[in-house]
């Protein structure tokens, strides 16, 4: 009997927890890659970034990947660490970034 495999994911893509720890970070931008793109699929164009961000972390959690929310990420400046309020949007296994993209659509 053949596993279900969900619609939207394809084939050789679903990882477990223990997998997703030895990927590249190519391997981790392609799966956060598909992850958006699954939840673009299933959302569509106009809400707003915050419920994107919140959909964009579950699938992730979902997929076996380490994500952390409104990271602070301080600067570091002359050897002084300041608090300038910058926040990370997801930080994805500790070493992949995931920042605010804005999209418009183009008129001719």
């Amino acid at each position: 009997m053949n596993p279900k495999v969900r619609k939207g994911f394809r084939k050789g893509t679903q990882r477990n927890s223990k997998e997703v720890r030895g990927v590249t970070e190519n391997e981790l931008s392609h799966l956060v890659v598909g992850c958006a793109m699954r939840v673009h699929s299933a959302l569509g164009p106009g809400l707003l970034e915050s419920a994107y961000e919140a959909c964009l972390q579950f699938e992730l959690i979902k997929s076996g990947l380490r994500v952390e929310a409104q990271k602070p990420l301080p600067l570091v400046y002359e050897s002084v660490k300041l608090e300038c309020g910058y926040r990370v949007d997801l930080l994805v296994e500790g070493k992949l970034l995931k920042r605010s993209l804005k999209s418009t659509s183009l008129r001719s």
